[in-house]
C-alpha cells in the first residue's frame, strides 16, 4: 500500500459507515476534504496536529489568566476544527464559552477535553504507526 493510503482508507471507512454513529475521534473525510484530496499531506497535517494539540492543552492546564485561558481554548478549538476532530472542537468551544461568560471553568470538563485529546493523539498514533509499517 502506498504511503498515505491509511488516511485515504479512513475517509473510505467515514463515508460507507455514514448513517452510522461516528466512533472515530477524526472525520477522516473532512481532513481529506481540507487537503484536497492528498494523503500524504493528510498524514502529515495529523502529524503536526498531534504536536500542536498536546501542547496547547498542557499549556492550558498550566494556565491561570484570563488571556492565557482564552486563547489557549481558542487554539485547541481552531487546530480542533480544522482537522475534523470535532469532539474536541465541541469540548474547547464549551469551555470557551463559559469562561467568556464568566463561569469558573470546572476541573471535570477539563478532564473531559484532556481525554478526548489522548483519543485523538491515540488514534492518530495508530495511523502514524500503520503508514510507517508499509
Amino acid at each position: 500500500m502506498a504511503q498515505g493510503a491509511v488516511v485515504r482508507n479512513a475517509a473510505q471507512a467515514d463515508r460507507d459507515e455514514a448513517r452510522a454513529p461516528r466512533t472515530r475521534p477524526i472525520d477522516m473525510e473532512h481532513l481529506a476534504n481540507q487537503c484536497l484530496g492528498d494523503e500524504n499531506l493528510g498524514l502529515e497535517v495529523l502529524r503536526m496536529f498531534d504536536g500542536t494539540i498536546a501542547g496547547y492543552f498542557g499549556r492550558l492546564r498550566l494556565a491561570t489568566a484570563f488571556d492565557e485561558l482564552a486563547a489557549h481554548l481558542h487554539t485547541i478549538k481552531g487546530a480542533a476544527a480544522g482537522v475534523g476532530a470535532r469532539g474536541v472542537a465541541d469540548l474547547a468551544r464549551a469551555l470557551e464559552d463559559d469562561l467568556r461568560a464568566g463561569r469558573p471553568l470546572k476541573p471535570e470538563r477539563i478532564d473531559d477535553l484532556g481525554m478526548a485529546v489522548e483519543e485523538v493523539r491515540s488514534f492518530i498514533a495508530g495511523l502514524v504507526a500503520a503508514d510507517e509499517a508499509e
